[in-house]
């Protein structure tokens, strides 16, 4: 299923995505707040890539690329994951590509998607975790109404060192 806003679309992540997700994964500024380090092998970027396919074909997760419509160029992905339907609540998740930062798509997108979360998963709950110190999509997910429930301490093994990982919610 696809959704649209005024600038983007945001279609069904395929195995055609699969340089697209590299071109993200294998980028260090973009990998900073990831819990794993930016990729050398495109390898892993397609066994990622084919176990978010297995996820989303199982009913557990939706992903989506996000397109600019005008000229379909590939700004990131964005994903509900963790469905979980009797407790009607999920995770959600955004990734865009540097050149796309500060132009307002993340939000543009993540509003489609709470949307469609709402709408037509029926979902009362979303949840969304990133590591402390990403200051960006601290705010973006404040803008967006999400709440910081707590903090996930040493959640994270990340180049020999622990990390911490605020987490957010949002009742819908």
């Amino acid at each position: 299923m696809s959704l649209e806003t005024a600038r983007l679309t945001l279609r069904k992540l395929a195995e055609t995505d699969a340089a697209h997700l590299h071109t993200l994964l294998s980028d260090p500024e973009i990998m900073q707040f990831w819990d794993v380090a930016a990729l050398t092998d495109f390898a892993t970027t397609t066994e990622i890539l084919a176990a978010q396919l297995f996820d989303a074909a199982s009913g557990s997760a939706l992903y989506w690329a996000i397109e600019r419509t005008t000229d379909h160029t590939f700004l990131g992905t964005c994903d509900i994951s963790e469905i979980d339907h009797h407790h009607r609540r999920a995770d959600i998740g955004f990734m865009l590509a540097r050149p796309c930062w500060g132009m307002g798509y993340a939000i543009e997108a993540m509003q489609a998607v709470i949307a469609h979360a709402a709408m037509h998963l029926k979902l009362q709950r979303l949840s969304a975790r990133t590591h402390a110190g990403n200051t960006r999509s601290i705010a973006l997910l404040a803008k967006l109404g999400f709440h910081q429930e707590g903090m996930l301490r040493g959640y994270i093994e990340r180049d020999n060192q622990r990390r911490d990982c605020p987490i957010f919610g949002l009742l819908l």
